[in-house]
């Protein structure tokens, strides 16, 4: 969902910003101003990380990682005065659901993607512009014809070991020197500049333009560029890039005195003095590197310069063991993008036991799937490969599983499961009395149920699903958190579960899953049984989810099956049930 994803960044970015100010200002004295740029690079990893498809990092096998529960949820339940429609010719099936109220996150979702989108397309519009006017400066930059100037030029790229062709030129629309081009450099001056400033001080231009040039700011700038488009929602990013340009100016101003003579130091700083004086301010231009700057950061560089020393290698370890743990700390962002990435909303199921059937003329009108386990043939049959393994809120499906923690834990027993009706008025005749396990499964009592949970710690509710592998495990959603809320299973794990659970893989006590397989028994025809439980998604008054899963155990061999179909509204469990009767019976099974 794309609302989680903007989330991600936006935490992910500012948090990683906020620490690298923070590491700025209470470790200036530490970090030398190449590692103080250098910091700024961990923030392009951290800007990065929410965009990396999910299967690179899913920590989910290594960390223990917690979801984000993604429909928000308004006020209590309230109870569905709409009795579910029984499965015509059978009487063995009470459907009863209950209403949630949600915010439609929906739309939530679809708006914020179009204005996260739009916000991209300005910004990107704004700086095409600027590369118009860019490319207007290249094509007005006539190349020098001062030898003077180009031989100091060529001599200043021999001290710096360049090799590579850079064009020099002046062009009459640029205010102070710049370099650009990633694949063509251009140093590009104010038209006559020799006319006002030395050739000594040219020089020192040509030393700070072309370290930019050495040390690939160009590039840098590219993306920059990028995450301002991706990021414009973001303030912080904004913050963080104008001061990366201005620890990177220093930084270059550091790089260019370390090249130089200590008697040169003071001529760099008044090269750069005179120029500000003589120069009125130029825009910022986002694609390139300018000599000159806002006052504020001529003002930082004059100081930096004027406090100059050589690097110790003393405060080159601390620079380094500093940037090492902001690396990371970067890097332990990952498991909570991993954890916000992976909502664990699908299952990932591979069988090569697998036939996957058409039985679309069964679900007309819903958007369904039905999985089929056959216990002696060792074979799964599935309709609708995709939405097989989605997971979905298991509502009142999952009733068979609040039961048998319910027993696991002592709360209920099996010769003593009966619960006091409070004596609040429900719809449902049946529900307005005392319930045991027998009964309460029978008409789907949900007071019931949530009875059970309460008594139970959650953190012991946690670890029974934990521990059976029941779907997210996601208890985030609250006391309701299995009908329509955070807790999600898909059809083929609910077959793969109840396959578990009828020979007992969980290692309970066998008299408790025995006496959850009695409340469950639905009929016996022909010899055959069929045991099983519905439940029925309502949210906002709308029936959108139907489960009906279960097994059939014949003679010689015993089905596992689920079914889940969704629709806008008509989505009932009993719907759910009749669907698969059919499809059932058509199979000779049932």
């Amino acid at each position: 969902m794309f609302f989680t994803h903007l989330v991600t960044s936006f935490i992910v970015s500012s948090i990683t910003i906020v620490v690298i100010l923070l590491i700025r200002r209470l470790f200036s004295k530490q970090l030398s101003a190449k590692w103080q740029y250098n910091l700024w690079f961990l923030l392009f990893i951290a800007l990065t990380l929410p965009f990396i498809p999910k299967q690179l990092i899913d920590f989910k096998n290594h960390f223990i990682l917690f979801n984000i529960n993604q429909s928000n949820r308004v006020g209590d339940s309230s109870i569905n005065t709409t009795e579910v429609s029984m499965l015509s010719n059978i009487n063995w099936m009470q459907d009863f659901t209950v209403s949630v109220n949600h915010l439609n996150l929906k739309f939530l979702n679809v708006g914020l993607t179009s204005i996260w989108i739009a916000g991209m397309l300005v910004m990107a519009v704004l700086f095409l512009h600027a590369w118009f006017k860019l490319k207007k400066i290249k094509n007005t930059t006539t190349v020098l014809n001062n030898k003077d100037i180009l031989d100091i030029f060529e001599r200043c790229k021999h001290h710096l070991n360049i090799s590579k062709p850079v064009i020099v030129g002046e062009s009459a629309l640029v205010k102070s020197p710049m370099t650009f081009g990633l694949f063509k450099t251009y140093v590009v001056l104010p038209i006559h500049l020799d006319e006002w400033m030395s050739i000594k001080d040219i020089k020192y231009v040509f030393m700070h333009e072309l370290h930019h040039y050495k040390y690939k700011d160009i590039a840098t700038n590219y993306l920059i560029i990028i995450y301002q488009i991706l990021y414009w929602f973001n303030p912080l990013v904004w913050i963080s890039f104008k001061e990366m340009r201005m620890d990177r100016e220093i930084a270059c101003d550091m790089a260019v005195l370390k090249s130089l003579d200590e008697h040169c130091h003071a001529d760099y700083g008044d090269a750069i003095i005179n120029f500000a004086a003589l120069s009125s301010h130029p825009k910022d231009f986002a694609w390139v590197n300018q000599f000159n700057g806002p006052k504020e950061q001529m003002k930082k560089r004059i100081e930096k310069i004027a406090s100059f020393t050589i690097e110790s290698k003393w405060m080159k370890l601390k620079s380094i063991l500093i940037f090492t743990l902001m690396g990371v700390f970067v890097a332990s962002q990952v498991p909570f993008i991993s954890a916000m990435a992976t909502n664990n909303d699908r299952y990932d199921f591979n069988n090569e036991s697998t036939i996957y059937e058409d039985l679309s003329d069964y679900f007309v009108g819903y958007d369904g799937s039905f999985v089929l386990y056959d216990t002696k043939a060792g074979q799964y049959s599935i309709y609708n490969k995709d939405k097989s393994t989605l997971r979905v809120s298991p509502n009142s499906t999952y009733k068979i599983y609040s039961a048998l923690i319910g027993l696991e834990s002592d709360v209920i027993t099996s010769d003593n499961s009966t619960m006091k009706w409070d004596g609040t008025k429900y719809p449902y005749k049946s529900w307005n009395t005392d319930q045991n396990l027998s009964t309460s499964m029978r008409n789907s009592v949900t007071w019931y149920f949530q009875e059970l949970d309460q008594r139970i710690p959650q953190d012991t509710i946690q670890a029974y699903l934990e521990q059976i592998d029941y779907g997210n495990y996601d208890l985030s959603g609250g006391s309701d958190y299995w009908l329509e809320s955070s807790l999600k299973i898909s059809p083929v794990e609910q077959v793969q579960l109840l396959s578990a659970f009828y020979i007992n893989k969980f290692g309970f006590e066998d008299k408790h899953i025995q006496t959850v397989k009695d409340s469950l028994i639905l009929e016996v025809y022909n010899g055959s049984q069929l045991s099983g439980k519905t439940g029925t998604g309502n949210v906002n008054g709308k029936n959108i989810n139907g489960w009906f899963i279960g097994y059939v155990e014949t003679r010689d061999n015993t089905y596992f099956f689920a079914t889940n179909i969704q629709n806008e509204d008509n989505s009932y469990g009993s719907k759910a049930a009749e669907i698969t009767l059919s499809i059932l019976r058509e199979k000779g099974i049932y």
